[in-house]
């Protein structure tokens, strides 16, 4: 069995999609991401943006390769039919991966069983792993920017095994998403500011990733997410027969778990996500967001407890959590925090609270959810890190 029927045979057995493409570089991805980075439009995440040259220059980091064999692996399963009370991107819930190795090792198993060198890549800095797929016919491009394959739609992961092999090389796949745009209207922060084209800053994803402070204009659209957001991919409809073959989780991740169990189990939950140095402040700090927005009193005790933290982070974020509440206990509780705190961060979160919560919840800033956050100031900053 030659190569190509062997990669086939495999796109069948794990009804993944799989093509070859060479080590050519893509001197217009790297102009797109210098073009990003220039407006500031990746939101300072770095991954390929931090080394554009090399990501978009296969033979940079693999000048012994001639062929990228590309793979593109669909990854729902049990528990991640549509629910609207998620806090977890499907993609983040448990190890995701092990699947897409799973492929990849064995497309790597047939090249090396011919003698070749092979190394596999995912998630790697040094290749950028869209462009790849597109090259390689695996998918095409959506109006998201997330590559989508028939059957599957946006619902993959996408991985790579370098090659010293020469193989022929696949065809780009001939779709496109057409006159739909289904995903630009469904972003809760309008995040995807033309087809193709997103702004990192306004992303929720990409803002619970982030280290630092979330700006106050974004932290009501985030909603009950802890990590990730699913919102574009959930409204694509090439991936919502996919979607609706699985059952909906039973449970989800709670806010109040998260700020009530030890750093070691949350550390554990936070495995597989990417969390800023690996500190879990950053995955508390979206929970109070998170918290703030159920709108739940009963939650009020907890919050005060992080409102007397000595992480400004923490105290700060639980301070608006409590404004968002509202009604005469949260604001009992502002007020009578207001008194005590002598951070200039925390007080000026506990002034706004405080407003908001006299407006039944609403902060001031909320209409201007919907455009790039500004520059926080020098305090701000510091109290971030």
């Amino acid at each position: 069995m030659d190569l190509v029927a062997a990669f086939a045979a495999i796109e069948d057995r794990t009804s993944s999609t799989i093509g070859v493409t060479d080590t050519n570089p893509f001197p217009e991805e790297e102009e797109r991401i210098l073009s990003r980075v220039d407006a500031g439009l990746h939101g300072g995440l770095s991954f390929t943006y931090a080394h554009p040259g090399t990501a978009s220059r296969p033979a940079e980091s693999f000048p012994w390769a001639s062929s990228i064999v590309v793979a593109a692996v669909p990854y729902l399963e049990a528990g991640d039919g549509e629910r609207d009370d998620r806090t977890v991107a499907r993609f983040a819930d448990g190890d995701r991966y092990d699947y897409l190795r799973d492929v990849l090792e064995q497309i790597a198993s047939e090249l090396a069983g011919r003698g070749h060198r092979i190394e596999i890549v995912f998630d790697d800095n040094r290749l950028v792993d869209r462009p790849l797929a597109l090259r390689a016919g695996v998918a095409w491009s959506g109006k998201s920017t997330m590559t989508l394959t028939p059957g599957a739609g946006p619902w993959i992961l996408l991985g790579s095994v370098v090659t010293d092999a020469k193989i022929p090389v696949s065809e780009p796949m001939q779709r496109t998403c057409g006159t739909c745009d289904a995903c630009i209207p469904a972003c809760p922060t309008d995040a995807i500011i033309s087809p193709g084209v997103l702004d990192a800053r306004l992303c929720i994803s990409a803002v619970l990733q982030r280290r630092g402070t979330i700006d106050p204009a974004l932290r009501s659209k985030i909603g009950s997410r802890i990590y990730g957001c699913d919102d574009c991919l959930v409204a694509c409809p090439p991936g919502q027969p996919a979607l609706r073959r699985h059952t909906p989780a039973a449970t989800v991740l709670n806010p109040e778990h998260v700020l009530t169990v030890e750093d070691e189990e949350l550390e554990r939950i936070a495995d597989r996500w990417y969390v800023p140095s690996r500190r879990m402040r950053f995955v508390r700090r979206n929970a109070l967001v998170a918290l703030g927005n159920s709108g739940d009193e009963s939650s009020l005790e907890l919050l005060a407890a992080y409102l007397s933290s000595e992480d400004d982070l923490l105290s700060s974020h639980a301070a608006w959590a409590i404004g968002r509440i509202a009604g005469p206990p949260a604001r009992a509780i502002l007020q009578s925090a207001l008194r005590t705190v002598t951070s200039e961060i925390v007080r000026a979160e506990l002034v706004a609270a405080i407003a908001a919560a006299e407006r039944g919840g609403v902060y001031a800033d909320e209409s201007s959810g919907r455009h790039p956050p500004t520059k926080p100031s020098a305090s701000t900053q510091e109290a971030a890190r």
